[in-house]
């Protein structure tokens, strides 16, 4: 399906949706119609306020008293804003902040006092969800300009406080981390020092060559061809080269005309280029370091195309909306192929935990009506089931502990710190005791979530049960479920012997859970 935002219209009647992002910089909301018939989305309004959290969080890890209500003052104003359009379901709006707020210590205090004053509920974003959410966001471009990410392409953005890259190869992520070197900071990391200009330069050139270095390090020698460049800096640089706003479409530059455009920014001050942009002081002083990096990377890596793609965080958040919080399948599959990965450096077992993976989200769908779980939670199983025995590469003893430390201390593409911990637990206890509230982890859950954490658990139990033999017998079943008994009927194997005497040592988790027993029986074929 696809999802470009548009400006066309459909005759559905569409949803009324609101994302904010609390920046280092500013709080910016963004007003979209969602056509869930067609999967058009349609940006209605933008809003945009500059509040330097980022100078108080970058600086003394705290957001002043007088920052955080400058927020609420502004967060009241969009409040209003949204109730005149009647978006005031709390599943019609997203807020999510950055690092500005994630990085400051006192952070939930900013949190709570947001939403005593306002009703929002903030999101913390973490590096995994910003990946997943900007993935998204550049997900159309990848659908309707294919040709740009044919080899590998390098998509980076600069904000106050981070730059987040991310490397794709044939459109399949390679890389992706999120690194301290945002516009932002490096202004501030520099505002106390009395140098002459020239110096300055070269003190900022020095921290994004280094953030460079670490890049290239940590990606094994990357060697992208193109360089999709995001943010607002980029945005309005192209704006001015060009003499027309940047389209929902990737837009060339030469980067000569680039580089050209950063000389000219860097040779002013901040009241200069306000004065003669008219923008705000804080964007002013932003233009000059966010573009600095663009090119720097540009030119380490010799890139061929330069573009500059009109989509920010707000893009893939209304995305993320529109598929009600499901990753859908292009994101699923990056997200899969990273626990792939995963499993692979800890030398699992592969074609037994992509079956039993498979074998758990068939169970998963055919006993939809019995679990009653929404449907976030089968991809949330389906990786799990992947990684679940990774334990195996520390020790045979207590390895389903082994595999929850393994995975909460990893990696996964798209996967926030929380859903991290879900599969961890689910992992953890596909094996060996039930969950317990005392167990780590597992306490601080909700109580929907540890119910949920249970319920996907004993199903990857019954499904590594169905392939006990590790030789994938089973391939495909039938579940007839009654109010006592699920039964599991498959033709793939006459003799269930070994399965049936697993399955009956596994399922009490099941059981216990559901009120129901379970039993495994050869078909007839027919």
């Amino acid at each position: 399906m696809n999802n470009q935002l548009t400006t066309e219209t459909t005759n559905a009647s569409p949803r009324l949706v609101a994302v904010i992002d609390i920046g280092a910089s500013s709080l910016r909301m963004q007003i979209a119609e969602i056509h869930d018939t067609s999967g058009r989305i349609r940006k209605v309004e933008s809003f945009s306020q500059a509040v330097s959290i980022g100078v108080d969080s970058f600086s003394r890890r705290y957001i002043d008293k007088g920052t955080v209500e400058d927020c609420v003052n502004v967060l009241h104003t969009y409040r209003k804003t949204l109730d005149e359009y009647g978006i005031t379901e709390p599943h019609q709006i997203r807020v999510v902040a950055t690092s500005g707020v994630r990085e400051a210590n006192n952070r939930i205090q900013f949190i709570d006092r947001i939403f005593v004053a306002t009703g929002f509920q903030v999101e913390p974003f973490d590096e995994a969800e910003l990946h997943r959410v900007t993935y998204l966001g550049i997900l159309p471009f990848i659908e309707n300009q294919p040709k740009y990410f044919a080899d590998e392409s390098l998509i980076i953005e600069v904000g106050g406080g981070t730059s987040e890259i991310l490397l794709l190869r044939q459109s399949d992520v390679q890389f992706s981390r999120t690194f301290r070197l945002g516009s932002l900071r490096l202004r501030h990391n520099l505002q106390h020092f009395d140098g002459p200009s020239t110096k300055t330069r070269g003190l900022i050139e020095a921290q994004i060559s280094k953030t460079i270095d670490e890049f290239e390090s940590e990606a094994k020698n990357p060697a992208p061809r193109y360089m999709i460049a995001m943010g607002g800096d980029v945005r309005f640089a192209a704006k001015q080269i060009t003499q027309k706003p940047v389209e929902q479409k990737l837009v060339e530059l030469k980067l000569p005309q680039l580089v050209e455009f950063t000389e000219n920014v860097l040779q002013k001050s901040p009241n200069q280029l306000a004065t003669k942009y008219h923008m705000g002081l804080p964007d002013a002083k932003s233009l000059g370091p966010g573009l600095l990096t663009q090119v720097m990377f540009a030119q380490r890596f010799q890139i061929k195309k330069f573009l500059v793609a009109q989509v920010n965080l707000r893009d893939g958040l209304i995305q993320e909306m529109s598929r009600e919080a499901n990753w859908g399948a292009s994101v699923k599959n990056q997200v899969v192929r990273s626990a792939m990965q995963l499993g692979r450096k800890f030398k699992f077992n592969e074609s037994h935990s992509v079956h039993v993976s498979k074998l758990a989200c068939s169970l998963f769908d055919q006993l939809i009506e019995l679990h009653r779980l929404p449907h976030r939670y089968r991809a949330i199983l389906e990786i799990a089931s992947l990684v679940h025995d990774i334990g195996y590469y520390v020790s045979s003893k207590a390895r389903h502990k082994h595999s929850m430390y393994l995975i909460q201390n990893s990696e996964i593409f798209g996967v926030g710190s929380h859903e991290l911990n879900l599969l961890s637990l689910v992992a953890r206890y596909h094996r060996g005791a039930m969950p317990n509230v005392r167990h780590e982890g597992y306490s601080q859950l909700e109580r929907a979530e540890r119910v949920a954490v249970a319920k996907l658990a004993s199903i990857l139990r019954m499904s590594k049960a169905l392939d006990v033999s590790q030789k994938q017998r089973i391939q495909a079943f039938h579940c007839s479920v009654s109010s006592s008994l699920v039964e599991f009927t498959t033709t793939d194997v006459v003799d269930l012997a070994l399965e049936s005497l697993e399955l009956k040592q596994v399922s009490t988790m099941f059981e216990d859970l559901f009120g129901t027993e379970v039993a495994l029986r050869a078909g007839n074929g027919k």
